[in-house]
């Protein structure tokens, strides 16, 4: 077993048995006590477009109105700035305005300031409006005209430190172009463009925190990854000595388009046979592009975007051979090794250490 794949799992591994493929093969693959590949057809467990809006907002909402000033404190911004272009957005903007925007229009402004005790506000300076989330100080077509009122806003509120999306680290938090950011430090001036400081801690903090509704719809999204990785690990799509790693592959990306379910990356499906041996240096023990064959243990890397929140899942397959009822006792073992490493890891999860610091624990 590949315990490197298993512990960086979101959600554990789980060693399902793929039996002899027929015509008539109907596997029962249960994962925590749920029938998968039945249930996610049903209707309703995938949302339409136009459904996704109210759950996503809502969630917006609540992080904008809870989650944002407090962030904002503890890393002692009292202003950020988020300014992107149509074709080049902020990797953070998407996060920031509600559905149904799906990219910047012309160039857009979004302004927090932090009023203290009043409260965070929330204004956009932009051509188009983004709804009752944010207040509009500037309707206009010209571009000068918007840069000037951008300077107004700030100037009017005199901000000691204004955030800006600038990081040599983060790619995440690096959102300001070179020309976006002479353009602000045109319209600020000297004395405000001093103040300007990279908003890196409070983009990161913005991007990994979790709320209480994204918290509560997590684990359903989590299931519809794995209903597909269920159904890609049966007899419905698997023929011993005739399926590739890579059908499979193409299959549960095929599935979660089907379910109009975003792909975050593309599925990975790789096979560790018994006599193999891993490459040595390789981060991964497992060929792909190969016919899968009796033996053969599975392992699969996918993971879907749906409601703004994206899943990133592993788990770990075995194809009986002839004869064979259930997975081996020497791989179930193995499973139950790589789960206890999974425990001791996830046990030393404390705010405030390092990856580093918490995986040294975890050995010890």
């Amino acid at each position: 077993m590949n315990s490197r794949n298993c512990w960086r799992a979101l959600r554990g591994c789980v060693l399902t048995a793929v039996g002899m493929a027929t015509a008539f093969a109907s596997p029962v693959l249960r994962a925590e006590g749920v029938e998968q590949g039945r249930w996610i057809e049903a209707p309703g467990a995938v949302l339409s477009h136009r459904q996704r809006i109210e759950p996503v907002n809502r969630a917006l909402e609540e992080r904008l109105t809870e989650l944002l000033p407090r962030l904002m404190r503890e890393v002692g911004l009292d202003m950020w700035v988020v300014i992107n272009r149509e074709y080049a957005e902020d990797p953070v903007y998407l996060t920031l305005v509600p559905e149904p925007v799906f990219a910047a229009r012309r160039t857009t402004m979004l302004v927090f300031y932090d009023r203290g005790d009043e409260g965070l506000e929330r204004l956009t300076v932009s051509r188009y409006p983004l709804g009752g989330l944010y207040d509009a100080v500037w309707e206009g077509g010209d571009l000068d005209e918007q840069w000037e009122r951008l300077g107004e806003v700030i100037a009017e509120r005199d901000p000691q430190r204004i955030g800006i999306d600038v990081s040599r680290h983060w790619p995440v938090a690096d959102g300001l172009t070179a020309s976006l950011r002479d353009r602000l430090e045109e319209s600020l001036g000297p004395d405000l463009s001093r103040r300007l400081v990279s908003a890196e801690d409070l983009a990161i903090r913005w991007l990994e925190t979790r709320s209480p509704v994204e918290q509560e719809s997590y684990p359903h999204i989590v299931a519809l990854a794995r209903g597909v990785i269920a159904e890609a690990f049966s007899n419905r799509v698997i023929t011993p000595g005739v399926t590739t790693t890579e059908d499979v592959a193409w299959y549960i990306r095929q599935r979660f388009a089907d379910l109009d379910l975003a792909a975050w990356f593309m599925p990975d499906v790789d096979i560790q046979r018994e006599g193999t041996e891993c490459e040595e240096g390789s981060p991964f023990c497992g060929d792909t592009d190969v016919v899968i064959q009796r033996g053969d243990i599975l392992h699969t890397d996918v993971g879907i975007c749906y409601l703004r929140l994206c899943t990133d899942t592993q788990e770990m397959g075995y194809v009986l051979r002839q004869g064979e009822a259930e997975v081996p006792a020497e791989l179930r073992s193995a499973l139950e090794a790589g789960n206890h490493w999974q425990d001791l890891l996830t046990g030393q999860f404390q705010e405030g250490r390092t990856g580093n610091e918490l995986l040294g624990a975890a050995r010890a």
